[in-house]
């Protein structure tokens, strides 16, 4: 049977937004960004941020052809902080939050809300903190035997705490022996996509696209 509850506890309140690490201004390295990026857009307010995005590329970002998919609601929402590719990595299924929840579980019992923030202030706000994926999570873990959750009130049980189990510690080191080298293959690999693109992308001073339109209304 499925235990329902959700941990909002110690790690913040229910309906609490986070904001967390809107740092992406800046690529590694430190190096600024060029283009879209340019004078702080993303850390904008949504407002601006969308009207940026418009002017950049000519559709706001729920019309655009690429981030008028659902992976990229957060930015259609003027979240400018939040990346869609490290989101990605952190799917629920396929991707690695179960390892790293286990992971976090496995230094110290805590509750959901708290995983939440947790992986939100490491990712640099780039993961969109998400009950729908954290709680139905933690719920698998329980029912695999990995993980333990006990009521903080048990007549209330409103609030809920974690912890790793044995079986979840062993399964831990299991998955961290098969996925630690695949993520370092996958970072070399990203890396050297990521040196091709950015070389592309400052070389060329970007078009703006509202810009582009207008010459060619005046047929220029």
């Amino acid at each position: 049977m499925r235990n329902r509850g959700r941990g909002y506890g110690r790690g913040g309140r229910r309906g609490e937004e986070q904001d967390c690490g809107r740092g992406y201004g800046r690529g590694r390295g430190g190096r600024s960004r060029q283009g879209f990026w340019d004078d702080d857009y993303g850390q904008a307010g949504p407002r601006r941020w969308r009207e940026r995005f418009e002017q950049f590329l000519g559709q706001p970002p729920e019309e655009h052809w690429m981030f008028g998919r659902r992976r990229f609601r957060p930015w259609q929402r003027g979240m400018a902080f939040f990346n869609p590719f490290v989101s990605a990595i952190f799917s629920r299924r396929g991707g690695l939050l179960p390892l790293y929840v286990l992971h976090l579980l496995d230094q110290e019992p805590r509750y959901g809300n708290e995983l939440m923030n947790i992986i939100a202030e490491r990712t640099a706000g780039g993961w969109s903190a998400n009950p729908g994926a954290i709680y139905p999570l933690l719920n698998d873990l329980e029912e695999y035997g990995l993980i333990a959750g006990e009521w903080e009130d048990p007549q209330r049980r409103t609030v809920r705490r974690y912890t790793i189990t044995e079986s979840g510690r062993d399964e831990l080191k299991r998955l961290k022996s098969v996925i630690h080298p695949k993520l370092q293959e996958a970072l070399d690999v990203l890396s050297g996509i990521s040196d091709e693109l950015g070389e592309e992308a400052l070389a060329e001073k970007p078009v703006d696209a509202a810009e582009t339109d207008e010459k060619a209304k005046r047929g220029e």
